[in-house]
């Protein structure tokens, strides 16, 4: 992550007064960066029966009614020596309209208030907050709540599980945003890594060597030996280093909530098939920490 410079935050109407807005209030007078928020806003399902007349008498409504708010909040902002621009506009389908306008919008991180979703919508309907995590172009920063409106702990999870070329270089991603995030930020660095020994069971069930305890407590140092060679090579302190066992995102909020972490910062790829139902790690940890930063591996 390169320095802060310009931050875009986008919001639904609904999530003006919110931790995220707080968020990057906090990390533009840190960091003294602009800031751009833009509402997105559209029709509802129940929209869609009315006539062409009195659905754009809405959108008008709509538009001016946001604009008249984020005039007020702008003020306010203004006030506290943060440099602001606010924007609203309407979308047919927020999906991917925000999408392609991130797309064309530069920004050094995007802030969004996180939106809890229930799980039976889930099975029929993305989330704009997953299709982000998915998609999104730039790094994002999504937040559900900010006990310090500036974070004061930042930590890395990385997955050395992984020795494939993407899966190092997304670990090695992770950490430099965690570190560059957190000294803009002046806050400690954290890296924490989750460990399932079921994944590895089944890794090497098909296999000619049958699976023993020894051979499970030799996988485990191995990986822990790597966890602690990694956190040296990058100057994580050792009382900052997290290696656990268990369900990734069970374990890895968890010690969110036990090490008081304001921000994880953690990998996401896009998925296909039955991941696109159960959603990646960082998917699943979203609902349970304060926020998270999301980042893709890096292009080749």
């Amino acid at each position: 992550m390169s320095a802060l410079e310009r931050l875009l935050v986008i919001s639904e109407p609904d999530q003006l007064r919110s931790p995220a807005i707080e968020r990057a209030a906090a990390l533009a007078k840190a960091t003294g960066a602009s800031l751009d928020i833009v509402v997105c806003g559209g029709p509802s399902g129940s929209l869609w029966i009315l006539d062409e007349v009195i659905l754009e008498q809405v959108r008008a409504g709509f538009l001016e009614r946001q604009r008249a708010y984020l005039a007020k909040l702008g003020d306010e902002l203004c006030a506290r020596g943060i440099q602001i621009t606010t924007e609203v506009f309407w979308a047919d389908k927020p999906e991917l309209e925000v999408l392609l306008y991130l797309e064309s919008r530069p920004a050094d991180l995007v802030i969004k208030p996180a939106r809890h979703e229930l799980a039976l919508k889930r099975m029929f309907i993305t989330p704009l907050d997953w299709q982000l995590l998915r998609n999104s172009p730039l790094p994002l920063h999504l937040v559900s709540s900010a006990e310090h409106a500036l974070p004061r702990k930042v930590a890395a999870a990385v997955d050395l599980s992984r020795s494939d070329a993407e899966g190092m270089a997304l670990n090695e991603e992770i950490l430099s945003v965690s570190k560059d995030f957190a000294q803009q930020c002046g806050a400690e660095l954290h890296v924490v890594m989750a460990y399932e020994q079921s994944r590895s069971f089944f890794a090497y069930a098909a296999g000619p060597v049958g699976w023993t305890e020894q051979l499970q407590e030799q996988l485990t140092g191995n990986l822990h030996g790597a966890f602690t060679q990694f956190a040296q090579d990058h100057g994580v302190p050792r009382q900052h280093r997290h290696f656990l066992q268990g369900p990734p995102a069970k374990t890895i909020s968890g010690c969110v909530l036990e090490q008081q972490l304001d921000v994880v910062v953690m990998g996401t790829l896009t998925h296909k098939g039955l991941d696109k139902v159960l959603g990646s790690t960082a998917e699943q940890v979203l609902y349970k920490v304060p926020s998270i930063i999301a980042v893709r591996p890096p292009e080749t």
